[in-house]
């Protein structure tokens, strides 16, 4: 039987109880400190204040349909040479700089435990902003692209760990299932009591079918063309007590469920939704492009973003929810209503967020 040796009576002299430090991995730890700091520097801010934010290059190692009715596509990217990528949690997002030089941001569908690779869906919108009909034609096998590191505005907080929910109730509504489907996987892997309704159009629509269908009863899958629209009562079904709701959809779904959470009173709701906010107490102002002279009306309910766009149709942007920083511009004079979640003070002091940014006064002039 091997003999217990005594419990220490006194803090060892170091980690690994050396009577002095060692001082070749005194040197070691230095320079790697040193190093750490720098990094973490450089990535933080620039010397204006701005954050630096870090671009990773990949390629397109993985293409497949999602949705039997062919307007979903998933793309698996990995680096040109192989390796890890920075890692992620569910919920997490990355901006991907297509070909054309348009900047979209996509939640990450896959594996967090797949260090090697990221995964998004893209839904084909034909009236949409151009970055989806892109993907879908122009994107293929090989193709090189550049991508961020994952940033999370729609952060899962695991009961237990971060939340005093007892439950989790997930609601997806059709390519809202993005971000979901990472929540489905660790909730189900940490044995937590949980249960979920995907919605959509109609079945051949929905991405990740057989994915959503493999975690049993815990799951109800409604479509408008069987059920019909579905009311607060429909998407909350199998809710438990003391839930926690994480949903990701259209905004008339996020509104329904809204009225859902705030009648059971100890709910917490979590949401993401696809399309830009409605503008709050919104004033109309102008805005002047410095770089050409030219003056544009904001009315009240439109935003800066918006108005811009209709006359510089390649500005840059990609949340349209105040949370990404694609869409930040320069302010050469004015004050500007900051209403992201995303600058420093220091960058509030001269940039606004455009997609949901307005003015404090009549008038703003931007570097554009």
């Amino acid at each position: 039987m091997r003999r217990a040796l005594p419990a220490p009576v006194a803090m060892p002299s170091d980690l690994y109880g050396r009577p002095r430090p060692d001082l070749f991995l005194g040197l070691v730890s230095a320079l790697m400190n040193g190093h750490m700091a720098a990094v973490r520097v450089l990535r933080r801010s620039t010397p204006t204040g701005q954050r630096v934010e870090r671009s990773l290059a990949v390629v397109v190692s993985g293409r497949s349909v999602e949705a039997h009715d062919d307007n979903v596509v998933a793309l698996t990217f990995t680096r040109p040479s192989g390796g890890i990528l920075p890692p992620w949690r569910p919920g997490a997002h990355i901006d991907l700089t297509l070909p054309s030089g348009i900047r979209r941001q996509y939640s990450l569908c896959g594996d967090p435990a797949d260090t090697d690779r990221y995964r998004i869906a893209v839904r084909r919108i034909p009236d949409g902003g151009g970055g989806s009909i892109e993907i879908h034609d122009a994107v293929h096998l090989g193709t090189e692209l550049v991508v961020s590191e994952p940033r999370n505005a729609f952060a899962f907080a695991v009961p237990g760990y971060g939340s005093p929910a007892r439950h989790l109730h997930f609601v997806a509504g059709g390519i809202g299932i993005t971000p979901i489907l990472p929540m489905l996987r660790l909730a189900d892997s940490l044995g937590i009591s949980w249960s979920m309704v995907y919605t959509g159009r109609s079945t051949d629509s929905l991405p990740f079918v057989p994915d959503v269908l493999a975690f049993g009863n815990k799951v109800t899958i409604r479509t408008d063309d069987v059920d019909g629209l579905p009311t607060t009562d429909d998407l909350l079904t199998g809710i438990g007590p003391a839930p926690a709701i994480y949903a990701c959809g259209p905004a008339p779904m996020i509104r329904t469920l809204k009225i859902g959470a705030d009648t059971l009173g100890d709910a917490e709701f979590h949401y993401e939704r696809f399309s830009a906010p409605p503008i709050v107490d919104g004033t109309p102002f102008t805005v002047e492009l410095a770089r050409s002279g030219q003056v544009l009306d904001v009315p009240a309910d439109v935003s800066a973003l918006e108005a811009i766009t209709s006359v510089l149709p390649d500005t840059t942007y990609s949340c349209r929810q105040g949370f990404c920083r694609t869409c930040i511009v320069g302010v050469l004079s004015g004050t500007p209503d900051h209403r992201d979640a995303a600058l420093t003070d220091v960058e509030r002091a001269d940039h606004m967020l455009i997609c949901v940014s307005r003015s404090q006064g009549e008038r703003l002039v931007l570097d554009l």
